[in-house]
């Protein structure tokens, strides 16, 4: 009859000629013990390793690898980290590190607990938030308190206002109609009531006199532009032109047109592009040169204040704020 001798997990055998010698008869595997923690800490021990060499080369504390060996669950963390925990631990020894995280799983079946936090971890409140909110009680109380405080001393210093009370002989009696009310005269009606001036649309009475057609005011406007007059020249108005301060422009002798300011006026000439060649403040008797230039155009402030000369002679006066040169020299 065979003799039952237990579950070798591995033989170290040693043949010396035809005799063999066990030296190690036992090894420790994931079976070994109650428990995966005890079969871990078997075949820690086996191979001559403590704690510490485990926990640095798997970098978990010696405290959980601790916490494993002897299944102390309670000290450990959440159920994924310890399993995590025995994978690497089994991994660490050589073993199957599937076949150890499954034995722990049937000797420490899940529930349905919350994770728990980790060990040696503890919540601790604030206590300088307390102290803040303590405080900012305190302060509003007190803001409260005075304001109260503060109305009631005003109530009771402030003097209650005696209240006269009206004699019958103060008393204004009502006033009773003396007759039909006279009423003044109307008031003019204010100034933005008034009626405006009615609008006459400009070159109404050009079209008028043309015949009422819109060629016609076209033509009648065409021929009033080719016909510029200068205006009726006052009969004070010197004949030929007499240089009396600044001459300007061109020289009177090649000037297209010359204008003498009869008092302090504006001046200013462009040219057929709108450029601007002149620009000035004249003063009474200064005068300005036109040359010999196509184009230009006399802009002036006050018409009357200038007079023209063409050749040295007098044309009379501008006829309009804006005159093309080479009319006044026709």
């Amino acid at each position: 009859m065979a003799l039952d001798t237990g579950r070798v997990g591995d033989l170290n055998v040693s043949f010396e000629g035809s005799r063999a010698t066990i030296i190690d008869s036992y090894m420790p595997t994931l079976d070994s013990g109650p428990n995966i923690g005890a079969a871990l800490k078997a075949a820690r021990e086996f191979r001559g390793l403590s704690l510490q060499d485990v926990a640095d080369s798997t970098r978990i504390r010696r405290a959980y690898l601790a916490a494993i060996e002897e299944m102390r669950i309670e000290d450990l963390p959440s159920r994924p980290f310890t399993i995590g925990y025995v994978r690497a631990y089994a991994r660490a020894l050589g073993l199957e590190a599937e076949a150890a995280v499954s034995r722990f799983k049937a000797e420490e079946p899940a529930t349905d607990d919350d994770l728990r936090e980790p060990v040696g971890v503890r919540r601790t409140g604030d206590r300088r938030l307390g102290v803040a909110i303590v405080a900012g009680i305190l302060v509003i109380s007190a803001t409260v308190a005075w304001n109260f405080a503060q109305r009631g001393i005003q109530d009771a210093q402030a003097p209650a206002a005696p209240v006269a009370a009206a004699s019958p002989e103060q008393v204004a009696p009502p006033i009773e109609p003396q007759g039909p009310l006279a009423l003044g005269a109307p008031l003019p009606a204010p100034v933005e009531s008034t009626i405006p001036k009615l609008y006459e649309t400009p070159g109404l009475d050009v079209a008028a006199a043309a015949g009422g057609s819109a060629d016609a005011v076209i033509a009648s406007n065409a021929a009033r532009a080719r016909n510029v007059q200068v205006a009726a020249a006052p009969t004070d108005l010197p004949a030929v032109f007499k240089a009396d301060g600044e001459v300007y422009g061109a020289p009177p002798a090649k000037a297209a047109v010359v204008l003498q300011a009869r008092e302090s006026a504006a001046l200013i000439v462009r040219g057929a592009d709108g450029s601007v060649y002149f620009a000035r403040q004249l003063a009474a008797g200064e005068a300005y040169g036109a040359p010999q230039m196509r184009g230009l155009i006399i802009d002036v402030s006050e018409p009357s204040a200038f007079q023209v000369f063409v050749g040295g002679e007098t044309r009379g006066l501008l006829p309009a704020n804006q005159t093309p040169v080479s009319r006044l020299a026709d």
